[in-house]
């Protein structure tokens, strides 16, 4: 992340968008960066011509609350998938900021589809923003299975919430029908997670983070585990990483990812895993 960071925000300009205006305000007041803030219209929408473009960009920066923070005004016309993904390669932002802003009749646009879109093909993480920014994010929950992918959501979320806390939770494979002793299989499962755990948090590239880690090991299939926390705890934010090409909720959860994503009650934040170099 840069010293004065980038934060794309993607917006329709409805009424539910003072919601990730919010909070990519707080997050650019919070680490000392600047707001690109893009908006997308359909190919053959109005305005035509530059002095239609041009009137609907003095509309909307009058119309910006006070952000209290730098906010460039990007106006494109096209698909906004590949667009929001473009423009934050050319802007160098760090983080893209989006909301369930409902693009047409039919489907609410930045859950679902679009979500794994822009995962796929913007090289920043995505941050699907549902709830009003109350407060900073205090308490952030970070799925893990211990992979480089993982490693890395851990790290990008340490990174940019600094003062957070951050609780780490595994979810692993209990005892099954077998006709091995099931509390020796259950006994065993679980230290081997914990020695998994172990070996994780003591990453060089979590040394930073480690004193705000706060481990959880649960049984039970992922989503169980991630809606059981949110139930259980405050957590302002959830944290999932993308492998290759599919986010680890879809590896887990197969064709009840988007539907997970679309009704989790908080905030969530994609991070997409590094390319290897060579």
């Amino acid at each position: 992340m840069h010293d004065h960071p980038n934060i794309l925000l993607a917006t329709d300009l409805s009424a539910r968008s003072d919601r990730p205006f919010d909070r990519a305000a707080s997050l650019a007041r919070e680490l000392g960066g600047s707001i690109t803030l893009a908006h997308v219209l359909e190919p053959g929408a109005a305005p035509r011509g530059p002095a239609g473009m041009d009137e609907l960009r003095a509309t909307i920066l009058e119309d910006l609350p006070d952000a209290g923070v730098p906010i460039h005004l990007l106006i494109e016309r096209g698909s906004a998938p590949s667009l929001i993904a473009e423009a934050a390669d050319r802007e160098g932002s760090d983080l893209i900021v989006v909301g369930a802003a409902r693009y047409n009749n039919i489907t609410d646009f930045f859950l679902g589809t679009a979500v794994d879109y822009l995962v796929r093909h913007a090289h920043v993480p995505v941050l699907v923003v549902k709830r009003r920014a109350a407060h900073a994010y205090r308490d952030i929950l970070i799925a893990t299975d211990f992979s480089a992918c993982a490693l890395e959501s851990t790290r990008v979320a340490a990174e940019i919430f600094p003062h957070a806390r951050l609780n780490l939770v595994h979810a692993y494979r209990g005892a099954y029908e077998s006709r091995l002793n099931p509390d020796e299989v259950r006994a065993e499962a679980h230290a081997e997670a914990e020695r998994e755990l172990a070996d994780f948090v003591s990453s060089p590239e979590l040394a930073a983070a480690r004193p705000r880690l706060h481990t959880q090991l649960e049984v039970g299939p992922l989503a169980s585990v991630i809606l059981a926390r949110l139930r259980a705890q405050p957590i302002d934010l959830l944290v999932l990483g993308t492998h290759g090409r599919s986010p680890i909720v879809h590896a887990a959860l197969g064709s009840r990812a988007s539907d997970l994503l679309e009704s989790m009650p908080c905030d969530v934040l994609m991070v997409r895993e590094r390319a290897r170099e060579g």
